[in-house]
């Protein structure tokens, strides 16, 4: 109830009708999962330097319907940043606007419900750009992995400490990673562990 009031309002907001689709009903069992890169942790300061995203239909990973992007910030890399994704300044300097990629961005998810690792994070980053573009906040329904994980292992083994790093949650499901760390590739391991848990019997994904 609370959700559809919310995108009510924020679909009264929207200044450009060209992005209507978004708040369609969701296309049925199709998720994008998607990661960003970014220059630092502060949605406020720092900058999107990379999107990468895949589909997933039918429990399927389409490896062919992919969204790879890099964008030139506005803001300086942190060398933190950088010690995690090791993408320099000079590996941008040919990057795109991000107003561009966002619109493309908008384009390749649609109104699929999009899945992610930290998502919360990943979507304050894009509604940054989307709020002062559009007037609106992405409104697409969004599954937490580290969530959808922590349910399944506190059903079977109540009262314990689950480790929710994203490589321990890939070795405990088995998952083998595929050591490069950029936004595509998280984004198809997050979307490997979604799946692997979507599976569950015990887990319900609605």
């Amino acid at each position: 109830m609370f959700n559809s009031i919310k995108n009510y309002f924020n679909r009264k907001n929207l200044k450009d009708e060209k992005y209507a689709f978004l708040f369609d009903k969701a296309v049925e069992n199709e998720y994008v999962c998607f990661d960003c890169e970014t220059t630092g942790l502060n949605p406020l300061e720092d900058d999107i330097i990379s999107i990468g995203a895949v589909l997933i239909k039918n429990n399927t990973i389409v490896a062919s319907k992919k969204f790879v992007r890099f964008i030139k910030p506005k803001t300086k890399l942190q060398i933190e940043a950088i010690k995690v994704h090791h993408i320099r300044e000079c590996d941008l300097e040919e990057a795109e606007d991000i107003n561009i990629v966002i619109e493309e961005f908008l384009e390749f998810i649609g109104n699929r419900k999009l899945v992610g690792y930290y998502l919360e994070f990943d979507i304050a980053m894009i509604n940054k750009y989307l709020k002062p573009k559009l007037g609106i906040r992405l409104p697409n329904k969004a599954y937490e992995v580290s969530a959808i994980y922590y349910d399944y292992k506190i059903e079977m083994i109540p009262q314990s400490n689950i480790d929710l790093r994203f490589d321990t949650i890939m070795k405990e499901l088995d998952i083998p990673p595929f050591g490069k760390h950029d936004a595509y590739n998280d984004a198809i391991m997050t979307a490997m562990i979604f799946l692997k848990l979507k599976n569950q019997a015990k887990v319900k994904i609605k």
